[in-house]
């Protein structure tokens, strides 16, 4: 009995030692054996994910934080056994920095905007609730998208639900217009600033419909809203409901129906370099990140939810993470605490004629030298006197410039509370305040005209055409 209890214990532990290399890593543990081999791997990566570094030290500056990363992976890997930490495109960034434009979600605001139970949860009443679900297989799902360097997940969250039901409705999966949420949908949220999913289906119900990806295609920065498109309306929802908080019960069985829009806590270190298993490690219910839960099922003995991100295919196993399921009532990360789906009863409108495309927008000029888009703010980062030398960008028109010169707030609420970051309709009304918004950097752009008038000198007129002679 004792050679095959041996061999027994061999074949678990080579079970054990491949199930843990089933996914690719990025790197192998020589890699690490000596500065040379991380500096090999480093420039293998940087070729990989076409990574090129200008700035003076700029290089250096990145192979360290590239380390630091690699450590900290390897480490976390010896430690846990049901997910794994890789190397992946953000490998460069620090923590701090990967997690300053890739969330989003303003569930402050909830309270702020008092955001209250939408509808009837019918889904509740479903009783036959199947074991696994995966709405990727079944079609329903678009691919994995990449919000970049914008705070606008709730949108990617927002169109991944209406993809959904779209397809179950009608039959037809289409990419819908993240960017028309940016743009358009400014009553409540705030493009690349953070945004609601509910705010986002009520947006869509009140327009009358959204655009598709094609037309109105994903540009990951703050822009006016192009009325052209937005008039398009190509899919419609006749409403959304709200999963009762706090209970993976009912965020399993609304998921047995459709993609549903959760918000999570993804501001841990581990979500950044996230490869592949079932997540199960450190994780708060702080929501600030909008994802779809597209699944459920269980691994290895370990129930999860299956959960589409929007950071790119490169990231998590092609997109997607495995979410430990039936924690606590708010779920791991906080997946059940505010869970919501668009309602969708019949087909589209037939498309309407096709518009010309208006002409491209003018850019706001701060000065001379610096321009921000067409429906934004200049606003002045670092002040000289009367003089400004360098500006930011409030992605908002008629904003607010606040005097800490680094953030800005809407029009509608134009009182910038520094101490507590948020804007206000008044000096002393904080009822419905939101959220302080960040400065984007401004473009340079020199403009000879600007720069003359500045100075009071007539500019050099040009010669007419035909005028100029080549010798």
């Amino acid at each position: 009995m004792a050679p095959s209890f041996r061999l027994l214990s061999i074949l678990l532990l080579l079970s054990s030692a491949l199930a843990a290399h089933a996914y690719d890593l990025g790197y192998e543990p020589q890699d690490l054996s000596s500065e040379e081999a991380l500096r090999s791997l480093f420039t293998r990566w940087t070729e990989s994910h076409r990574k090129f570094y200008n700035a003076l030290g700029e290089d250096e500056e990145r192979f360290g934080i590239f380390k630091d990363n690699l450590l900290y992976i390897h480490e976390y890997n010896e430690q846990h056994g049901s997910h794994k930490l890789g190397l992946n495109e953000y490998a460069d960034l620090t923590h701090e920095e990967f997690k300053e434009n890739r969330l989003g979600y303003s569930y402050d605001r909830v309270a702020n905007l008092l955001r209250m139970p939408r509808g009837e949860f019918v889904h509740g009443a479903v009783t036959e609730v199947p074991e696994e679900v995966n709405w990727v297989e079944k079609g329903a799902v678009t691919a994995v998208k990449n919000q970049a360097r914008c705070g606008s997940c709730w949108a990617f969250s927002t169109t991944g639900a209406v993809e959904g039901v779209n397809q179950l409705v009608t039959g037809s999966l289409t990419s819908l217009s993240e960017q028309e949420l940016v743009d358009c949908d400014k009553v409540h949220d705030m493009g690349c600033q953070g945004g609601l999913m509910d705010f986002a289906f009520q947006f869509i119900i009140d327009n009358g419909g959204l655009d598709t990806e094609e037309d109105y295609p994903y540009k990951g920065y703050n822009e006016r809203c192009d009325v052209d498109k937005e008039n398009m309306r190509v899919v419609t929802i006749d409403d959304f409901e709200d999963v009762p908080a706090n209970s993976e019960s009912s965020l399993k069985q609304a998921v047995s129906q459709q993609p549903v829009s959760v918000a999570i806590e993804a501001d841990k270190r581990p979500f950044q370099f996230y490869r592949g298993g079932v997540f199960d490690g450190e994780c708060g219910t702080a929501l600030n990140h909008g994802v779809l839960a597209v699944g459920y099922g269980v691994e290895d003995g370990t129930p999860y939810w299956l959960v589409k991100n929007s950071w790119g295919p490169g990231w998590g196993a092609d997109g997607y993470i495995k979410i430990k399921r039936d924690t606590a009532p708010e779920g791991l990360c906080g997946i059940a605490k505010v869970a919501s789906y668009p309602l969708k009863k019949g087909p589209n409108p037939p498309p309407g004629p096709p518009k010309p495309h208006p002409p491209a927008p003018e850019p706001e000029q701060c000065d001379a030298t610096h321009t921000c888009n067409e429906g934004t703010t200049c606003c002045c980062s670092i002040p000289l006197g009367k003089f400004c030398l360098a500006w930011g960008c409030c992605p908002m028109t008629g904003a607010t410039c606040c005097e800490d010169h680094r953030h800005c707030c809407p029009k509608e609420y134009p009182v910038c509370h520094l101490e507590i970051g948020l804007c206000a309709k008044g000096e002393n009304v904080l009822e419905g305040s939101v959220p302080m918004v960040k400065k984007e950097p401004a473009h340079f752009h020199f403009n000879w005209a600007a720069l003359s008038e500045s100075i009071g000198v007539e500019p050099v007129k040009e010669q007419p055409e035909e005028a100029v002679q080549i010798m």
